[in-house]
């Protein structure tokens, strides 16, 4: 049955939405959405429909909000019975944390009288104090000063090297002649003047480069105090603010934000942790006795250059800032299993596609592990072991995400396995993939060259980055346009996680996720990509091995 909303409840909760159009023939979902990954539920997705519908007559916040931010919804049900919603966003909107239509932050870091802006203003002054004194003429003229005596320095040391070095052949060239013991006494004397003058010289040039060194060192000193007073006040200012960050659960329990960190991270909290929308939302219901049942959040707005953030794309929490939080702000709600986890290939679906007495090529079936991981799952390498108990110890020789399908090589022997190692870091193996990409592709083939690394602060994201990231190189070819969706081959030069699904997604890429893309795109009950083929040679029989497995879509 479809949810009937009651009459308004005569409490008045001002950040509760009550909504102007409910989804036909839709209940409340059986357990709380699993955050850090999810398919919303379709009341999540009509509470943002509205949220969306008041961006889009936001005038005043237009160039903002196309720039890009994360906005969330939370589904609640009242102590009466009725279901609404309430809506937040991430980090502060038009300079404030504080706006009607959304809920407040957990601890507002703008309040006027607050400790926050007082000791940020006393950290600023320090800030400018910093530049004032980088910025001094005076101490400008004296690194001036310093440098020009350090390359005068050099010059004339250097000339005066080559004068000694040229006088000292003319001598070596005078006793090559055998000359009388008094000239021999004289170069000698000569020798002993001129190492003499060019240590006077060099002692001199470090006196008067020492001298102007000291000079910059009285400014450098007051620079470096005040560095280091600044982050002293800093960390003594983030810890108090952590500490304001008075976190509830659905049992009531209270924790701060850095005692959370510190035990279940043992770190201090990243910048920008608790400012997020899901933990504005869960905390302002638990205030209000509201009732969680289900949460999402959307990204508005054009994309960050480095992550990949599509314009009204639901994404899950990130792991680094919200991961401690989430878990235990949603102790004592029922929340649904991670589905990841879950898994959906199971062990009869491995196909062996080729066996020797030296290794496998085996079909890996969507939503198994390549390898065991933390979760009780089991993996592609779980199942060998028990399919082929009379060989010792198999090793997986690369890997296949999770969520891709596809041909992957199991060696029967270390030596093997060291061999196709080999072969994979010569970039001596060609592997093949096809996927299906979420649009019309407008090229036909072409190279996508960007580089990647881990998201630290949100695995397992990888994100371009073009100082950190490793060297990343797909060619592509489109192989049919359908609907809405390209078929493509993807042929990998380098071996980078997420590397297919990140340069498909990336505005600077294809700007096209794979369909089913939990992590980059939209899910679509699988990763639609797939390890179609795989040539390498054999470590034993040194002859080139092709293994062909079409994909099942």
């Amino acid at each position: 049955m479809g949810i009937k909303p009651l009459e308004p409840s005569k409490k008045f909760i001002r950040k509760f939405h009550r909504f102007s159009e409910l989804p036909a023939g839709v209940g409340l979902p059986g357990r709380f959405t699993y955050p850090f990954c999810y398919e919303p539920h379709p009341l999540s997705v009509r509470a943002a429909e509205e949220v969306k519908e008041y961006l889009t007559g936001q005038e005043e916040w237009r160039e903002e909000l196309e720039n890009g931010k994360m906005f969330g919804v939370l589904v609640v049900e009242t102590e009466q019975g009725e279901v609404g919603f309430l809506a937040a966003f991430s980090g502060m909107l038009a300079g404030r944390n504080v706006h009607d239509y959304f809920v407040p932050p957990i601890y507002d870091l703008q309040e006027p009288d607050g400790f926050f802006r007082a000791e940020e203003e006393e950290i600023s002054r320090i800030n400018r104090c910093i530049g004032l004194l980088e910025g001094d003429e005076g101490y400008r003229r004296c690194i001036e000063e310093t440098e020009r005596l350090e390359k005068e320095a050099c010059r004339v040391l250097a000339e005066a090297k080559e004068r000694n070095e040229q006088a000292r052949e003319v001598r070596r060239q005078r006793r090559a002649g055998m000359p009388a013991e008094e000239e021999m006494r004289q170069m000698e004397r000569e020798s002993q003047h001129e190492k003499a003058e060019f240590r006077r010289l060099k002692r001199y040039w470090e006196e008067e480069i020492a001298r102007s060194r000291t000079e910059v060192e009285k400014f450098t000193a007051k620079i470096q105090a005040l560095k280091a007073e600044r982050k002293r006040r800093s960390a003594v200012l983030q810890r108090r603010l952590f500490e304001r960050f008075d976190l509830l659960n659905a049992w009531g329990e209270r924790k701060n934000l850095y005692e959370l960190f510190q035990e279940t991270a043992g770190r201090v909290p990243p910048a920008g942790a608790g400012e997020c929308a899901a933990p504005r939302l869960l905390q302002y219901a638990y205030l209000h006795q509201l009732r969680p049942v289900a949460m999402a959040e959307f990204w508005w707005g054009e994309s960050p250059r480095g992550e990949i953030r599509r314009h009204g794309n639901y994404y899950p929490a990130c792991q680094g800032k919200c991961g401690p939080i989430l878990r235990y702000m949603l102790q004592g709600l029922d929340v649904e299993a991670n589905p990841l986890e879950a898994g959906c290939g199971t062990a009869e679906e491995v196909e062996v596609l080729y066996e020797d007495e030296w290794l496998w090529v085996v079909n890996k079936p969507a939503g198994m592990l390549s390898v065991p991981g933390k979760s009780a799952q089991i993996s592609l390498l779980e199942v060998m072991r028990k399919r082929f108990p009379e060989v010792d110890n198999p090793f997986v020789v690369h890997r296949l995400d999770m969520a891709t399908s596809g041909v992957l090589l199991v060696a029967k022997t270390l030596e093997v396995y060291r061999d196709l190692q080999a072969q994979f870091k010569n970039h001596e193996v060609r592997k093949r993939y096809v996927a299906l990409l979420d649009g019309l592709l407008p090229s036909d083939e072409g190279v996508i060259d960007l580089p990647l690394c881990l998201d630290p602060e949100n695995r397992p994201y990888q994100i371009v980055n073009e100082m950190y990231g490793k060297k990343a190189v797909t060619r592509y070819r489109v192989m049919e346009r359908s609907g809405n969706r390209t078929r493509v081959t993807f042929y990998p030069l380098t071996g980078r996680t997420h590397q297919l699904r990140v340069h498909a997604a990336h505005p600077r890429g294809l700007n096209m996720p794979i369909v089913g893309d939990v992590l980059y795109g939209c899910p679509a009950g699988r990763l639609y990509l797939h390890a179609e083929q795989i040539e390498f040679r054999h470590p034993v029989k040194k002859e080139k091995i092709l293994i062909r497995k079409d994909a099942g879509f």
